[in-house]
């Protein structure tokens, strides 16, 4: 039996695994889908504040309190920051670290700095639009290529605003623990966002498996038989 970790990215929450966790439970693993303080069911905890070291302390809590150990960590989009942070604080604690169409960080960088100039110039207008300057409207769930009007229902009223401190905060990762884990880069190809680069780094660097996944950027909305099939393969 496995444990898997399930960390969501920006905008989202623990609820986006919805259609992944059973499949994975009914392989009979244990599964935790936590979400970040101030998004989804925890948005009433937002606060100028919450930035990436916070959320990077969120789920290195959970490990600590439900004594994870050997668990197969995935972080989506944003979330790569975070599994980042936190196999820099509890390596000991992870088996592999999976990275789906994710942000793959080096100390020091954030995330505002990853991005190329035309996506930073989409959180910039949604940023000047926002009626609270610490925090980032969600966009349009088409942006990451959920054009299904179900699909579009499903997520839209679940989206919260990001504070954006954990955007622009650097990863916090000097020695860089997470190089020494196994780890597994999971590329949506059919979305044109700013993880290629990533996708190129897993494709060319020691110590990195490679899978694509025809879909969009929410893989785990869209294909969660797919996804789930890849992270069974790991268990």
């Amino acid at each position: 039996m496995a444990t898997f970790l399930l960390v969501h990215g920006a905008w989202h929450g623990g609820w986006c695994w919805q259609r992944v966790a059973p499949l994975l439970r009914a392989a009979g693993h244990d599964v935790y889908t936590p979400t970040l303080t101030g998004l989804g069911e925890r948005a009433h905890l937002a606060h100028a504040g919450v930035d990436l070291a916070l959320h990077v302390r969120d789920v290195v809590a959970l490990l600590e309190y439900e004594r994870l150990v050997d668990a197969i960590l995935v972080g989506h989009s944003y979330g790569g920051m975070v599994i980042t942070g936190v196999a820099e604080q509890a390596a000991e604690r992870l088996a592999h670290l999976v990275y789906l169409d994710a942000f793959v960080p080096r100390h020091g960088e954030a995330l505002w700095d990853l991005m190329p100039p035309e996506r930073r110039a989409v959180f910039e207008r949604l940023l000047a639009g926002s009626p609270v300057p610490w925090q980032v409207p969600p966009p349009d769930p088409a942006h990451w290529g959920l054009t299904a009007p179900e699909e579009q229902a499903w997520v839209a009223p679940r989206l919260c605003p990001q504070p954006l401190a954990t955007l622009r905060q650097p990863l916090a990762a000097p020695a860089y623990r997470a190089a020494a884990l196994p780890r597994t880069y999971i590329r949506a190809a059919h979305y044109a966002g700013p993880f290629e680069v990533f996708a190129e780094r897993a494709q060319r660097e020691p110590g990195w498996r490679y899978h694509a996944v025809p879909a969009g950027h929410d893989v785990m909305v869209t294909h969660p038989r797919e996804l789930a099939a890849l992270l069974l393969a790991l268990a």
